[in-house]
């Protein structure tokens, strides 16, 4: 571990090391090798297929359509009073337990996967709080590691509904769906009950309807510009909100951060007098190499080193996030503070690690073409994104399939991999929000020229006419194709790929 900067340290010295990576932090190149025995038996799709049972079935579709009627997740009042009245009449759930909270712009819901591998490989009973999902809505909600079942879910609902009525009836405003969800996570967390609860923001930090808790471990995964109508328009406005989520006492896990986000981020910390750890000084990523289905990493977490560590997904910022979560499990078991010389156990990080999916994120679905889904959907994602699939799949040709929401920032997101695409497909999910494919054709065609750019409004199609690409080079060409650009549009290209 580094030495422990003093108070005298030149505060830009501080912050300009949050952008500016340790050299020693080398990426290594090598050949590839399989480790995946390490994971023990393949764990199976993560993804919940829907209900076999016609009964179960049903009763799931109702409770969807009766939080279908509530304000969705882009329309939101800045405020946790609804959320509040609702843990008060149900009795404080998320004070049951204690929990890790997360926050940033990209990478939360890979870094609670791996936060959550790593508590249950130490044998705590978890419970996890992501958004938003890939295919299913009981994804969202996981405990000991998978996501909650169909019948508990309705139940969930059904136990909850006459107090959510309840605030309703008392507010100006009736409970969102993401507030519902978020009351029924809380409240399947306690009624389990979890050992933690490792919980993601839906968006920002202060006024998120998740941060009615009091998180022992704040995590802050990188920041960057997205949802900017309303956090902010720059890295260090978005970081004022999403510095919201840290509490007095607690110890902040900080990600590499743009040196404005940093500044207001550790700024906020000094305020609620909590403990700092930023990645590139008391922990980080050592080495990296690229190996068959993912990477072998050295970590250095807040108590020392872990090597030969296998993650089972591609690309750097992954690796990053791999070394944000363990010094988040690390600070939730006391190391790095009480005890600032002792690691976990070795084998148990490993394990840990070796067994984290993370669907939709660099997710190979199918072979001859090779096709991945990544659900990147702004700009700093994309270019993530683009970086893993060039160092990891090394494609002759690569063919994209972009469908993204009309609230993004559609030309950085095209900019970003026009790159590596040697022609893009655009289409629309079938998502109210996403941006009709001739409007997103117009901005592709003046990013990648007209003789690259295909349009297929349907969905199926643009897989369809992608895959055709893609199998013109022949069969041991080395063509692929990528689909992208929302979790939506990842969602369902994975049910017509035959992943749902």
């Amino acid at each position: 571990m580094s030495e422990q900067p003093s108070s005298s340290d030149r505060f830009d010295d501080i912050v300009d090391a949050e952008t500016d990576r340790d050299p020693d932090l080398a990426v290594i190149e090598a050949g590839s090798r399989t480790l995946r025995a390490q994971a023990g038996p393949p764990q199976g799709d993560p993804v919940p297929a829907r209900p076999a049972d016609p009964e179960v079935d049903k009763a799931l579709r109702e409770v969807e359509q009766d939080l279908a009627t509530r304000w969705g997740e882009t329309k939101l009042e800045p405020s946790v009073a609804r959320i509040a009245a609702l843990m008060d009449v149900l009795g404080e759930p998320q004070r049951a337990y204690p929990s890790i909270h997360i926050t940033g712009t990209n990478g939360k819901t890979s870094t609670a996967r791996m936060i959550e591998a790593l508590l249950s490989a130490f044998e705590l009973r978890t419970g996890r709080y992501t958004s938003p999902h890939v295919q299913s809505i009981t994804e969202r909600i996981s405990l000991d590691g998978a996501p909650i079942d169909a019948e508990r879910f309705i139940e969930t609902y059904n136990d909850i509904k006459p107090y959510v009525e309840m605030v309703d009836a008392a507010q100006d405003y009736r409970l969102s769906f993401f507030e519902v969800l978020t009351g029924m996570a809380y409240a399947a967390f306690a009624d389990t009950p979890v050992d933690v609860a490792v919980v993601e923001v839906g968006m920002g930090g202060s006024w998120d309807a998740t941060n009615v808790i009091d998180a022992s471990v704040a995590v802050v995964t990188p920041i960057d510009l997205d949802h900017t109508d309303r956090l902010g328009s720059t890295p260090g406005e978005i970081a004022t909100e999403k510095s919201g989520i840290v509490k007095e006492g607690a110890t902040v896990i900080l990600a590499q951060q743009p040196v404005d986000a940093a500044q207001v981020l550790l700024k906020k910390a000094v305020e609620v007098d909590a403990t700092v750890a930023r990645e590139g000084m008391e922990f980080g990523v050592v080495a990296r190499e690229v190996a068959v289905g993912g990477q072998l990493l050295t970590l250095r977490g807040l108590g020392g080193e872990y090597e030969q560590v296998f993650l089972p997904l591609y690309g750097a910022h992954q690796a990053h996030n791999a070394a944000v979560a363990l010094a988040a499990v690390e600070a939730f078991f006391g190391i790095g503070a009480q005890q600032a010389t002792r690691t976990l156990d070795m084998d148990t990080v490993r394990k840990a690690f070796a067994s984290v999916a993370s669907p939709g994120r660099l997710e190979v679905v199918r072979r001859s073409p090779t096709v991945v889904l990544d659900a990147a959907h702004n700009p700093a994602g994309a270019r993530a994104t683009a970086d893993g699939v060039t160092e990891a799949f090394g494609f002759s040709r690569l063919i994209g399939v972009v469908g993204a929401s009309g609230d993004k920032d559609i030309r950085g997101l095209l900019e970003a991999f026009e790159p590596i695409f040697t022609e893009v497909v655009v289409t629309q999910n079938s998502s109210h929000r996403a941006m009709d494919a001739d409007a997103l054709a117009a901005v592709a065609v003046e990013v990648f020229g007209d003789e690259r750019v295909v349009v297929e409004p349907r969905l199926d199609d643009a897989l369809e006419a992608a895959i055709t690409l893609a199998e013109e080079e022949g069969e041991y060409a080395g063509a692929g194709v990528l689909v992208t650009g929302s979790v939506i549009t990842v969602g369902e290209a994975r049910l017509l790929l035959g992943r749902g």
